[in-house]
């Protein structure tokens, strides 16, 4: 398999403290990979290792097929978790000048801070000050510059910090068209639902050690919650799911019913078996949800009394 990012056997130790524990990942090229966590799960500090910010104490990382991401420098876009842009400085220099760095001439980098402006919405701020611009628009003018010189791996650190819901869906439609045209990203983010809505691929990594590497699709099947949602057409009439073989339990949420099954129930029998008894105004099977799968495992963790982590991880 053709790998943007190989990390294997990583530790990183800060004192005492472990931030990253033996860690192996795989980043296929091409791929859109969610990197997920609580606070403190190592998240930042692995991306600072494989941008060669940090350096691991053990273990091996490679990036686009070489050593460090020094060595590869300039065909990555980099967006880290503390932001900073030169204030005083006008946008189309600041942005120029990041261009420039990363071994665009200064024609072509002219050209491209104009464009990139004019994707991102705001094609009237070339000429103003960096600091004259909100919060909001100097993450965007932030991102344009981790963009700006065409790379090939992007890593985005909580990109949509500070994005109204507006500019949230603009980034969201940027990050697959880029991913569309063979740009592999790796984003960081606590907003479960983007990361669900964006991702092809998702890591999850909790206190250090990783819990989960998986495709969308696989992890949708790994965690299928085995559960309907159905409500009845006005009075239930005594209807009760739990007389149909296979339901577990049944809970009551917001005028809906949600039953679950046991594992080796079909839902698709169970669904015809409750629709001929009961006059139902819906009935679906419910998909599990990022946050369903994010509480299972770092919340409920399968972390044994000795710190083993059970990790779920599938062919890539």
């Amino acid at each position: 398999m053709d790998a943007a990012i190989d990390i294997r056997g990583v530790t990183k130790t800060f004192g005492e403290k472990v931030a990253v524990d033996e860690l192996d990942l795989v980043v296929p090229t091409g791929s859109l990979c969610g990197f997920l966590g609580p606070n403190g799960a190592g998240k930042s500090t692995t991306i600072r290792m494989i941008m060669s910010i940090y350096f691991p104490d053990k273990g091996e990382i490679s990036v686009l097929g070489r050593k460090s991401a020094v060595e590869s420098k300039d065909r990555i876009g980099y967006l880290p978790e503390e932001r900073g842009i030169y204030r005083k400085m006008r946008v189309g220099e600041f942005l120029i000048y990041m261009a420039r760095l990363k071994g665009v001439d200064s024609g072509a980098a002219k050209r491209r801070a104009a464009d990139w402006l004019e994707r991102v919405a705001l094609p009237d701020v070339f000429k103003k000050k960096c600091e004259e611009l909100s919060k909001g628009m100097q993450q965007k003018v932030q991102i344009v510059a981790a963009l700006i010189h065409d790379p090939e791996l992007i890593i985005l650190d909580e990109p949509f910090s500070g994005l109204d819901p507006v500019n949230s869906m603009l980034l969201q439609r940027l990050i697959h068209d880029l991913n569309d045209q063979g740009r592999t990203i790796i984003f960081s983010t606590h907003v479960l639902f983007q990361a669900e809505q964006i991702c092809n691929r998702i890591f999850l990594i909790n206190r250090g050690k990783k819990v989960l590497d998986d495709t969308m699709e696989g992890i949708r099947r790994r965690f299928d919650p085995r559960t309907i949602l159905l409500r009845t057409r006005g009075e239930r009439n005594g209807f009760d799911p739990r007389v149909v073989s296979g339901v577990r339990k049944v809970e009551e949420r917001k005028g809906d019913l949600e039953v679950y099954l046991d594992e080796d129930t079909d839902p698709i029998e169970t669904m015809r078996q409750m629709m001929n008894l009961a006059d139902l105004e819906k009935i679906e099977l419910r998909k599990p949800t990022l946050e369903d799968v994010f509480v299972r495992l770092v919340e409920d963790a399968r972390i044994s009394e000795s710190g083993a982590v059970e990790i779920v991880e599938h062919a890539h």
